[in-house]
């Protein structure tokens, strides 16, 4: 894959990815666990499926409150715009062999990361 089918592949899939999943903003959420020493973490949403139902749990951190406010940062929303930002660079042609502008490094390492490929 050239690097412009590998940012334009990594946008699709990231877009793909936000688009289904809950679309509103996220936020991490201490839930009391009576009996416990330390809380559990949810990460929520307001999202309301197509029944009209609303399903809010988007994770369940039950001891991990660093991974549920990452978790509420990183919401489809950002999905959306690192996928609009990775594909700025497609038109883009260059050769990885060649010099490269730091700011295409960085896109290809997050289209990479996104593609499960460190190539």
């Amino acid at each position: 894959m050239t690097p412009s089918e590998e940012l334009r592949a990594a946008a699709e899939r990231l877009r793909e990815l936000a688009y289904a999943a809950h679309g509103s903003a996220w936020s991490a959420v201490e839930i009391p666990r009576p009996g416990y020493d330390l809380p559990a973490w949810w990460v929520e949403s307001e999202h309301q499926d197509l029944d009209g139902s609303t399903s809010a749990t988007v994770a369940d951190c039950p001891w991990g409150e660093a991974d549920a406010r990452y978790i509420a940062a990183m919401h489809p929303g950002v999905g959306q715009a690192l996928a609009a930002w990775l594909e700025s660079w497609t038109g883009i042609e260059v050769a990885e062999d060649g010099p490269l502008v730091e700011e295409l490094r960085h896109a290809l390492a997050v289209a990479r990361q996104i593609l499960g490929s460190t190539a």
